[in-house]
């Protein structure tokens, strides 16, 4: 019998959800899960999630081990108001070098600042206070923020304002400030789209501080792909009416879309630029938000009270920081962009197979983003499909973690192609099983109808 564990785990309904899987040890892209209560005793289960979206290299890729044991040796954590360390202005100077050599031909002003935190959620919460800090430091009164419907930006209450309304946020809906959410761009109607965006602008445009999106593809949503020249157009608009743009590339930066940084694809630098999952290749919490000179001099003044007031405890973290100096090395000294181009192919071949599928509605493939959009009439985060999925892709030795009636594949760049061709494979047979379990379920229904017909007519 499985001990009774008190740890409460994320987006878990622990009445119904099984025990938690025992990871013992990982490597590349898989992980070795605890049979039953032995120690020592693994199955391997091919992470095909990147363990939420976060390990870009592989688990314990060696050179993000060795940075991480060295610094832990050094200087593990300092308070980062007034002090500063080695990993830290390493990582500053590389990581805006990163941006800068990945913006080079785009229109709009340089990243040069960046602020330390510890998620995604708290960079987003940070560049929002910066983009109203910026104009209430100039004088100015902008009190409306706009975000695209379907958004998700992260969990706590400025976030969950700018993200879209639904089941992540229904219970706290009354305590979430205003934020006009402006419809999704999905393909054929970008240009209604587009003319309602500029219809808002010449009302309200004067008074919206920031626009927050997430470039390109939308990830809690079910991996929504819209087009680059639509979101092109969306930040021109905004910069016509000098409206910040803050990219939420928390999950499609460092690689996913297919280049470093979602927003350059779109051909602009933005105003904020907001980082974290892959930013230390998965190894320690980091959030990091990139800021222009002219947002960071709004708070350059004589005295503290028009500082900048946002702190975190693990601000710029000594570990985390080497681990995210060794990830950007990574990216030097290794083939990255081969990798994710080569599962690019993959998921391209493999979106050909399930898109003939009569019970597939979509297949959306961006850069090392696979996502398969299941038919199902009660879809939605809470579709029926989900769990089913989940635990027969767990039963044969694959972790993907359905967004309701979405099944998607976010895998380390490192993965093998025979771990790729498992992952399509068990996906395959698991929509057969989903598929036979809505058939079993709907002659199930059919004969309690049946039944209840006969003896509605026997009373009769």
């Amino acid at each position: 019998m499985t001990r009774f564990s008190p740890v409460w785990h994320p987006m878990t309904q622990h009445k119904t959800a099984g025990d938690a899987l025992h990871v013992e040890r990982a490597e590349g892209a898989i992980l070795h899960v605890r049979k039953g209560d032995v120690e020592g005793q693994t199955r391997p289960i091919i992470d095909g999630v990147s363990s939420w979206w976060v390990n870009t290299h592989g688990h314990c890729h060696p050179k993000i081990v060795k940075a991480v044991q060295e610094q832990a040796a050094k200087l593990e954590q300092v308070i980062f108001a007034g002090f500063t360390h080695d990993p830290a202005e390493k990582l500053t100077r590389k990581l805006i070098s990163t941006v800068r050599t990945e913006f080079r031909r785009c229109e709009g002003s340089a990243l040069e600042f960046a602020f330390y935190s510890d998620s995604g959620s708290t960079s987003i919460e940070i560049a929002l206070k910066m983009a109203i800090g910026y104009f209430a430091e100039k004088g100015e009164k902008r009190h409306r923020i706009i975000a695209l419907d379907g958004g998700y930006h992260g969990d706590t209450f400025g976030t969950m304002s700018t993200g879209s309304r639904g089941v992540f946020n229904e219970q706290f809906e009354p305590f979430l400030f205003d934020v006009k959410h402006m419809p999704f761009p999905r393909k054929g109607i970008e240009g209604k789209v587009l003319s309602y965006f500029n219809r808002y602008l010449k009302k309200y445009g004067s008074e919206v501080a920031a626009f927050v999106f997430e470039p390109l593809v939308q990830g809690a949503a079910g991996m929504r792909i819209y087009s680059p020249a639509v979101l092109k157009k969306m930040a021109s608009m905004c910069r016509e009416h000098g409206i910040l743009l803050i990219a939420d590339e928390v999950m499609t930066g460092f690689g996913r879309t297919g280049s470093m940084f979602a927003c350059s694809k779109a051909g602009f630098k933005p105003d904020l630029l907001c980082l974290s999952k892959g930013i230390t290749g998965g190894f320690l919490p980091m959030g990091a938000t990139l800021a222009t000179r002219e947002i960071y001099k709004a708070f350059y003044k004589d005295t503290k009270a028009e500082q900048f007031f946002h702190s975190t405890s693990f601000t710029a973290n000594p570990m985390a920081c080497a681990a995210a100096v060794a990830s950007l090395e990574i990216w030097e000294d290794e083939p990255v962009l081969e990798n994710i181009q080569r599962v690019c192919e993959s998921h391209r071949r493999a979106a050909g197979w399930f898109s003939a599928r009569p019970d597939v509605a979509e297949v959306r493939v961006k850069g090392s983003i696979f996502a398969v959009e299941v038919e199902d009439d009660n879809g939605g985060y809470l579709s029926d499909m989900a769990q089913p999925l989940y635990d027969f892709m767990l039963d044969n030795g694959v972790l993907l973690r359905p967004i309701g009636n979405i099944a998607y594949i976010l895998p380390p760049y490192c993965i093998k192609e025979e771990e790729l061709e498992k992952i399509y494979e068990t996906l395959w047979r698991g929509l057969d099983m989903v598929r036979d379990r809505g058939k079993k379920k709907a002659s199930e229904d059919d004969g309690r109808a049946a039944n209840e017909h006969r003896r509605y007519q026997n009373v009769a």
